[in-house]
């Protein structure tokens, strides 16, 4: 079932992945699998999936072929089992029952394959008094208490685009999932299901602030907090230019010098004294006011302060470390994040750009030896 390692093409070289397209956290978990050196052969259907941009600029579908199938027709369900029978992996992020009812739910495919480890991405999980209802990332995300946690006190909470519920609670974990899973079968011969749900991801990553809510370390109220915006050497504060800087001087050592760069060192008591941290963020917040962005950079520059500038996404490529460190990439005119993470013996790149949908059919036909239909030699 998997295919020879190449060196050099990441860790996951030689295993097989189908992905059953939609959008969302499906999509970028299969991107991040196909980054790791997965094969990974996403099954589009006809029409596309729905997402607003041209699909040469969707570098959720990076180092990934595409095929078209249409699991309505006659042969659709039969075309995807041929595909899942030589897989390691099979990942869908349809409501519950949906696949099922396709023809390519869990039960079929083991049927053809019992190694194949199915991952299923959804919101609200494969059971349950929502499992069935529609939803998106901010509703995912209400629902576990950590948009709550997230903004101004007297204002609504801050919604931190996408990326909290879809793609940390949602596409990490089922990366990580699948992996485990996966770890399973080669050890047991035995696949099994994944329910990756985003309420339940993203739920576990606010694992230590329930531990501090417990001991009573965490005020369950937005920014009252040591992390939340609630402390004022932790946070973010506006420059002359109309910037931002951000400001994590927690330990004693780094709020010394924080201060120190200020010129604000008579503050040094304020740091524990929480009646003061009125005072403290009022007079903070007047300094930084006082010079643009570009000139607190350069004062903060080679400091243990633990200040930084809040770079806009245009901006964030040309830092000085993360160029050096090549964080982001261009590939075909289209500047990214570069695969993450890294591998001292399997190194990991963009091999190719976004996947056009079907224009791998007949490399897929050929590589995976599945049947060719009357469409594919045509």
């Amino acid at each position: 079932m998997t295919t020879a390692a190449k060196p050099g093409q990441g860790p996951l070289s030689g295993v097989r992945v189908v992905e059953l397209a939609g959008i969302g956290p499906g999509p970028f978990a299969a991107m991040l699998l196909a980054d790791l050196g997965a094969d990974v052969v996403r099954v589009d259907r006809p029409g596309g999936p729905g997402l607003a941009i041209d699909p040469a600029y969707d570098v959720t579908n990076r180092n990934k072929r595409s095929i078209v199938v249409d699991l309505k027709a006659p042969d659709g369900p039969a075309r995807v089992l041929d595909l899942a029978e030589r897989a390691d992996i099979l990942v869908e992020g349809y409501r519950p029952g949906v696949a099922e009812r396709l023809g390519v739910g869990p039960e079929q495919c083991h049927a053809r394959n019992p190694r194949l480890v199915y991952g299923r991405m959804t919101g609200w999980g494969q059971d349950g008094p929502l499992a069935h209802r529609a939803g998106h990332d901010v509703a995912y995300i209400a629902l576990t208490g950590t948009l709550g946690m997230i903004g101004r006190p007297d204002e609504p909470p801050a919604v931190p685009a996408n990326l909290l519920g879809d793609y940390a609670g949602g596409s990490l974990y089922l990366v990580v999932g699948v992996l485990a899973a996966l770890h399973h079968a080669r050890a047991t011969g035995t696949g099994q299901v994944v329910d990756a749900a985003i309420v339940d991801g993203t739920a576990h990553l606010s694992a230590m602030i329930h531990g501090m809510l417990a001991a009573g370390g965490w005020q369950d109220r937005r920014a009252a907090n040591l992390l939340d915006g609630g402390c004022p050497y932790y946070g973010t504060y506006e420059t002359a230019d109309g910037g931002y800087m951000a400001v994590g001087a927690l330990e004693g050592r780094f709020y010394e010098e924080f201060l120190r760069l200020l010129g604000l060192a008579d503050l040094a008591d304020a740091r524990k004294d929480w009646t003061r941290w009125g005072e403290l963020r009022e007079r903070v917040a007047a300094r930084f006011r006082s010079r643009t962005r570009a000139q607190w950079t350069e004062l903060f520059e080679g400091t243990d302060a633990c200040v930084a500038p809040v770079l806009s996404l245009r901006e964030a490529p040309h830092h000085p470390h993360l160029a050096a460190r090549g964080t982001f990439t261009d590939h075909g005119g289209i500047t990214q994040p570069a695969p993450a993470p890294r591998f001292s013996a399997t190194p990991t790149t963009v091999r190719t750009g976004p996947a056009l949908p079907g224009a791998d059919t007949e490399s897929v036909v050929r590589d995976w030896g599945i049947p060719a239909t009357a469409h594919d030699d045509a």
